[in-house]
């Protein structure tokens, strides 16, 4: 009989890292993951998935800085943990970051952001054009050569580990957590079909047959969290608007990551560029934003042409948050052009207009459309307010099983985030957690 104390749903990171947690740190005898695919981290955590970055806040240029603030402090944890285990240059990379501000408004807004910023992340330095022109030569090459005309200031580090092959990481969290615990299991191909009641437990039923046990579900499945949640009569007031991101290759033109300043209004990243820590001498651009119908990408289309989607949107309060959100002019445009920028032809050469403001001189024969890479990240619509709901969302039931949601920056705070199920988990099962260890090793800033 397949029971456990603990399943997991989700081998992400964020699954992942709870795994390692609870089998570290706590007391729980039999913990499990399950994951749909044949491999552990293939979707959200795939190093094609993502932009391989800690987002710490201090280059994201639309994170507050109360927000920041929270931020650093979980991503300390997924730093210091790679650090501890020398997985220097395996996992993790040290590279310069920036973010740039391009023109009199923007250089403003860097300027006046840095001096707030600058007491959150020591270190922090600011860097004028012509130190930007040392650091990266490419961003202030213009088209003929010369320097670009617009003022340009930035805000980074020279030095920072701040690049991360979460795939890696994924499978290291359950290696290290099924050393310590070696009865803790990987269930894998196990697609979830729902999630039922069965004593003082849950099973959980695959799409193929298969069932197991637990006292404790906790469904880290990204986009298909919410599916899972209101098949159990949970977070019946929430729809998702699915967001796809994909990206294009150009030769190593930047030395490390150089970010731009986000438009407040837009819930997506801004446009960056990224040294890819899996593809050698290629830079990342992107990342595209495009509402889509699929809960995740696909070499087959059909294959995920999600009826549970249609399930969750087919709700007039849907549309009206939809609406809502495109009847500003700055958003809908904002679509508008991200649609565009899969059209053939006039795509590469729209998007290529809006690359140009990272590099100016950079040309259409650089850039290749990065096939197979990009995700879709789930954003949740709140039926009831008819708004984008910003950032993570759980939905706690406080019955022993409990949903998460995760946009980014989701696997910068894996650790965090493992750090808060697995006290609620300990917490219903009535078992430990050595939460002061935990801190000590990885959050000592927390514990002074």
């Amino acid at each position: 009989m397949n029971e456990f104390d603990v399943v997991i749903i989700g081998g992400g990171v964020s699954g992942c890292s709870t795994f390692y947690t609870l089998s570290e740190y706590s007391n729980i005898k039999k913990i499990a993951i399950v994951e749909k695919e044949s491999q552990l981290a293939q979707i959200s955590s795939s190093h094609k998935a993502n932009s391989q970055t800690i987002h710490d806040g201090s280059i994201e240029t639309n994170y507050s800085a109360e927000k920041a603030s929270k931020v650093r402090i979980a991503a300390n944890k997924v730093r210091n943990f790679m650090l501890k285990e020398n997985l220097q240059n395996k996992m993790i990379f040290n590279m310069q970051k920036i973010a740039i501000g391009v023109g009199d408004i923007e250089c403003d807004f860097m300027t006046k952001r840095h001096e707030v910023f600058k007491d959150i992340f020591p270190g922090l330095q600011f860097y004028t054009k012509e130190q930007i022109k040392v650091m990266e030569p490419k961003v202030i090459e213009g088209k003929n050569g010369l320097d670009r005309p617009e003022n340009v200031v930035a805000s980074g580090f020279d030095s920072d580990w701040c690049a991360v092959n979460y795939e890696s990481l994924s499978e290291y969290f359950v290696q290290k957590a099924k050393q310590k615990k070696p009865q803790n299991e990987i269930f894998l191909n196990f697609h979830v079909e729902r999630i039922n009641v069965k004593n003082t437990g849950y099973s959980i039923l695959g799409k193929d047959g298969k069932e197991i046990y637990a006292k404790f579900v906790l469904v880290d499945a990204g986009s298909y969290s919410l599916p899972l949640a209101q098949k159990a009569g949970y977070g019946l007031d929430l729809g998702c608007l699915p967001v796809g991101g994909e990206f294009y290759f150009t030769p190593k033109l930047l030395n490390g990551k150089v970010y731009g300043v986000q438009n407040p209004k837009l819930p997506f990243a801004a446009l960056h560029g990224d040294p890819d820590v899996f593809v050698e001498g290629k830079t990342r651009l992107g990342p595209t934003a495009l509402a889509t119908l699929r809960l995740e990408n696909s070499k087959h289309f059909f294959d995920v042409l999600s009826p549970d989607l249609l399930k969750l949107d087919l709700h007039l309060d849907v549309f009206k948050a939809t609406y809502n959100l495109i009847s500003d002019a700055e958003i809908r445009n904002y679509i508008l052009r991200n649609i565009a920028f899969h059209l053939p032809f006039f795509g590469k050469r729209l998007f290529i207009q809006d690359a140009q403001k990272i590099i100016p001189s950079l040309k259409l024969e650089d850039i290749t459309f990065a096939q197979g890479y990009g995700e879709v990240r789930p954003q949740v619509l709140d039926r009831t307010t008819k708004r984008l709901e910003l950032g993570e969302k759980k939905i706690r039931t406080g019955k022993g099983l409990t949903f998460n949601m995760t946009p980014s920056p989701g696997a910068t705070s894996c650790l965090h985030n493992a750090l808060i199920d697995s006290e609620e988990i300990v917490e219903y099962l009535n078992a430990t957690l050595e939460k002061e260890r935990f801190l000590q090793e990885l959050s000592p800033d927390e514990l002074r």
